[in-house]
This record gives C-alpha cells, structure tokens and sequence, in this order.
C-alpha cells in the first residue's frame, strides 16, 4: 500500500533547517524541469591522469613488498599508486 505524506500546519517538515512547503517544492519541482540554471554538474569519476584511456590493474604483493613500496613512497612524498607508476616507467624505460 502506498502512504502520501500529508503535511501538518502546511509542512511536510524541515530539512537542513528548511521548512518543506508546497512552495518549496514547488520551486525545486521548476528547478529541476528548468535543468537546474547555473549548476554546474562535474562528470563523475575520478579526473583523468592523461588524454589516454587508463586501466586500473590488480596486482597481489606480499606484506614485506607492499611495506617497501609504501615506505619509498613515504620517502619521496608519493601517494602508492605514483611510487608504482614512477618504478614502471623506469622498468619499461630500461627495458628499450
């Protein structure tokens, strides 16, 4: 069975310390048929490294090189994923 919120006192309650009236949304109703004018909507994800597509890869490792890994990129003020991205680009760079 569906229940229709009816309001009390003309309000359907309070949200983030907004009273929820038939104006109000009413309002958010033209709002969102209008497109929301002057939102600015960002594309979801994560923002991209590079113009090239990019590919998460699972690698497994042991506790000691996963430790070693961390601590170098502690070192160099790296987050994980730059420390594994920098020693594969010096792997493939010796490896040409």
């Amino acid at each position: 069975m569906n229940k229709t919120a009816e309001p009390v006192n003309g309000s359907y309650g309070e949200i983030n310390g907004v009273t929820v009236t038939e104006e109000v949304i009413a309002r958010l109703v033209k709002n969102a048929e209008n497109g929301f004018p002057g939102a600015a909507f960002r594309t979801p994800g994560r923002p991209s490294r590079s113009n090239e597509p990019s590919h998460a890869v699972t690698v497994r490792l042991t506790d000691s090189e996963l430790a070693a890994v961390m601590a170098r990129a502690q070192r160099e003020n790296r987050t994980r994923s730059e420390a594994i991205r920098a020693a594969l680009a010096e792997w493939t760079r010796d490896a040409a």
